[in-house]
């Protein structure tokens, strides 16, 4: 017994519109103008020459007087460990934040996502001056030595911008957990200690590693409050380039840069890499990030 074949419908192409094609050239060239300069910041990166106004060859000189530069690699070294810090005390605050935000609300709740959120929409100049001031009075009218410390300034001062990230996406991931789990912990009389690390944590864990990452990535690029809170000595890396600027870009700022980015870029594609990973749900991964940030 045969069966009829039916005929295959022919594939129609999709004509593209002349307006969509314009729309395409134009993304093309705007994405061509922002990343261009990075491109070429790459490449003068092995420029030979003593400045970036000529290129006189590839080599690897300038990462060699870079790394062999005190100044260079005094600034590399108090961004790497105010990076640290930040992503530390951001990741501590933002996880237990973010639990209570979820977990147990209350009449605060309302007014620490307003606080939140304002940390996250303030501009930088402002929240600079403001710290500025504060830090002196701590530390020299109060006669607190800690907030002399150049340091302990930077962490506490990125620390708030990124405390506030983590928050909102731990309490994204929170927001897609069912509670039922750790209530039946509750049942079986486990302390809260026991629920937190046997339950809630690694349900969370992937939302506080990337939070985590992303805190270390914003305080390593952070230029507008690090200026202006830091002191003679730990001077960090966005600060230091800053100050160069003013007499010349020369190759092995261009080097190291380069090798900021290059740690830039994998620490956000391992956070990236975290949240894709995260378990599904209505507030889980990348996607319930959103949602909590605008408080659904």
């Amino acid at each position: 017994m045969t069966t009829a074949r039916t005929p295959a419908k022919p594939i129609r192409r999709q004509r593209i519109r002349p307006g969509d094609a314009v729309l395409n050239v134009w993304g093309v060239l705007g994405l061509v103008f922002l990343f261009f300069p990075i491109v070429v910041i790459v490449v003068f990166s092995f420029n030979n020459g003593r400045t970036l106004q000529t290129f006189d060859g590839f080599g690897v000189d300038a990462y060699l007087s870079a790394l062999s530069n005190p100044a260079i690699t005094n600034a590399i070294t108090v961004s790497l460990i105010t990076a640290t810090g930040t992503a530390v005390v951001a990741t501590v605050l933002g996880t237990f934040a973010g639990i209570a935000l979820t977990r147990r609300p209350g009449w605060w709740a309302p007014g620490l996502l307003v606080l939140l959120g304002l940390v996250l929409v303030t501009p930088e100049i402002v929240s600079a001056i403001s710290l500025l001031p504060w830090f002196v009075t701590l530390g020299v009218d109060w006669g607190l030595p800690a907030f002399n410390v150049g340091q302990v300034r930077l962490i506490i001062a990125n620390s708030l911008f990124a405390s506030a990230v983590v928050t909102f996406i731990v309490r994204a991931r929170m927001t897609g957990m069912n509670e039922f789990l750790e209530e039946a912990a509750a049942d079986l009389y486990a302390t809260p200690v026991r629920r937190f690390t046997d339950i809630t944590l690694p349900l969370i864990r992937p939302a506080v590693l990337s939070g985590a990452l992303l805190a270390f990535t914003l305080s390593l690029d952070n230029t507008v409050v690090s200026s202006f809170v830091s002191v003679a000595g730990s001077t960090p890396w966005p600060v230091y380039i800053f100050a160069s600027l003013k007499a010349s870009l020369r190759p092995d700022i261009a080097a190291m840069s380069t090798m900021m980015l290059v740690l830039t870029l994998i620490a956000l594609g391992v956070a990236a890499l975290i949240l894709r990973r995260d378990p599904t749900g209505p507030g889980g991964g990348a996607a319930g990030l959103t949602s909590a940030m605008v408080g659904k």
